[in-house]
């Protein structure tokens, strides 16, 4: 009739709950799901079922018989967007259930009860009431009499209560966006972003795009080319929603663009970032971008802009995902690799740690050992959890590669991500050329209990994690001593002698391990 709603998810935590078998009966356009609780703590069970009814497309969400405490995270998530009945006219009979409370009525002598629709809240049975429907009390009434009673009025009630929602009028923050939380995130990070200006911006934020002057940072049109580069964090952001530390994870952005854009032997010269969230927690958000302008400081690029996205219907409340774009510039005759050849030298630069590739197995051997991140670390005493180990950020290596680029002593470099040294060392070598790695250093201690909890063999380590070497430098051999000078210089006190390029023979593999990882 009259009611603008519809159901489209029915989710509960009783595999053979009857509610289902409505929920079926309603169509294949209805979500209808038992959500399992084993193995799961409350916030992990409420994340879970709020992923299934956000990806249904639940806007306004109905409690029925639902015996569980819901965590805060889920509360805040759904605040003004779910009710519950009660079988009282609260705040009377508050926390109990079922026959219990008619029970209570009647041994009150109290003359009515009835029913209460209230919104949900972290407080059992004590959010703002909505609707409440009343019905005398008799004196011949039971517990069971007064149950059915009230019961015949709680369909109705649920009703009236939907109706209230479906206003003829509905803003955007009535869909779950709120304009005052991204404007005062704006707010929050300008001076963040202000101290990334370097020269060609001024990192001021507001205007619809972010502008970068060539010539003020050293570069004519006529000889320059521009490179960009994009990535991401990948499921180390899950690690940073589950410890609540969310810094680090800036710079990880950073460093996975800006490493991939020194290969082409350029100058990072600025940033954006793009952000993406079911609702928006302003100071959540505040400690990602403050995170991503440290980067862009460690980085020397400007933090010109970006993009903060608020979708209720896509994230689960307290999940975000990040996604940054960087773009440098190298003049067209430096542009690497050039006259990569057999003789050259392999340095390596160490990793800071695992950095953001691999986290889906990382994540796993966590697991698998059963430890969660706030467990003290098994393979660092002085890192405190696992999560702290683990939420490392990436190494940015620009800095020190910089002054080497523009001495024109590297013949390429390989940033090593997913698919680790076999996987991204060709990508800078030609064909006729192959990597022999005779020098790769210990494996760091994160590395070794890695291998050790999953099993793996040097082969599918080495295709899968950094290993403690997070880039790669190629140099011809008679600059190898000032390079490693100039290295120093820059701050990296160790630089590994990794090996040589040789002449490939056929269809040999482009790396060739002559030495084992220990």
């Amino acid at each position: 009739g009259s009611l603008h709603a519809e159901i489209v998810a029915v989710v509960s935590n009783r595999s053979k709950a009857l509610i289902l078998e409505k929920g079926k009966s309603l169509g294949v356009t209805v979500t209808t799901q038992f959500v399992s609780s084993k193995g799961l703590t409350r916030d992990q069970y409420d994340a879970e079922c709020t992923s299934v009814l956000v990806g249904a497309g639940v806007e306004y969400m109905l409690l029925v018989g639902y015996m569980r405490i819901l965590s805060k995270q889920f509360c805040d998530y759904w605040a003004g967007r779910c009710i519950n009945v009660h079988p009282s006219l609260l705040p009377k009979h508050a926390g109990g259930m079922d026959l219990e409370v008619h029970q209570a009525v009647i041994d009150a002598k109290e003359s009515e009860s009835g029913c209460t629709i209230h919104e949900v809240t972290e407080e059992v049975d004590g959010g703002p009431i909505v609707i409440q429907k009343v019905v005398k009390v008799d004196d011949s009434d039971t517990a069971e009499s007064l149950k059915s009673k009230v019961q015949a009025l709680e369909g109705v009630a649920f009703i009236e209560a939907i109706q209230k929602k479906c206003k003829t009028t509905v803003s955007y923050a009535d869909a779950g966006v709120s304009i005052d939380a991204g404007n005062s995130l704006v707010e929050m990070i300008k001076p963040a972003c202000k101290a990334t200006r370097r020269p060609g911006c001024d990192a001021d934020l507001g205007g619809f795009g972010g502008l970068f002057d060539l010539a003020a940072a050293g570069y004519k049109s006529e000889d320059t080319i521009i490179i960009g580069a994009t990535d991401g964090v990948g499921t180390k952001l899950r690690v940073a929603h589950m410890t609540k530390k969310h810094e680090s994870v800036g710079i990880d952005l950073v460093a996975m663009c800006v490493n991939d854009l020194i290969v082409a032997g350029g100058e990072p010269l600025f940033f954006l970032d793009y952000f993406a969230t079911g609702k928006l927690d302003v100071n959540e958000a505040a400690a990602v971008v403050r995170g991503i302008a440290e980067g862009c400081s460690q980085a020397g690029c400007g933090l010109i802009g970006g993009e903060t996205a608020e979708m209720p219907s896509m994230y689960a409340p307290g999940d975000y995902d990040l996604a940054g774009f960087s773009v440098g510039a190298v003049h067209k005759d430096k542009v690497l690799p050039q006259n990569v050849s057999a003789g050259d030298v392999l340095l390596g630069l160490p990793s800071s740690g695992v950095h953001s590739n691999g986290f889906s197995l990382v994540r796993k051997l966590v697991e698998k050992a059963n430890l969660d991140y706030e467990s003290a670390c098994p393979w660092d005493k002085n890192a405190g959890t696992v999560g702290d180990s683990l939420l490392t950020p990436t190494k940015i290596y620009v800095k020190c590669c910089l002054p080497l680029l523009k001495k024109d002593m590297l013949t390429g470099l390989s940033h090593i991500t997913g698919g680790g040294l076999l996987e991204n060392l060709p990508r800078s070598l030609p064909s006729n050329v192959k990597a022999e790695i005779t020098g790769h250093p210990p494996l760091p201690a994160v590395f070794s209990w890695m291998k050790q909890i999953s099993g793996l063999d040097d082969y599918e380590m080495l295709r899968t994690f950094n290993n403690g070497v997070g880039m790669v430098l190629i140099v011809k051999s008679d600059v190898v001593d000032e390079a490693k000078t100039l290295l120093r210089e820059a701050g990296e006190d160790v630089v590994y002698d990794l090996g040589v390029l040789t002449e490939r023979q056929g269809d040999e593999e482009q790396v060739e391990m002559k030495c084992s990882l220990a």
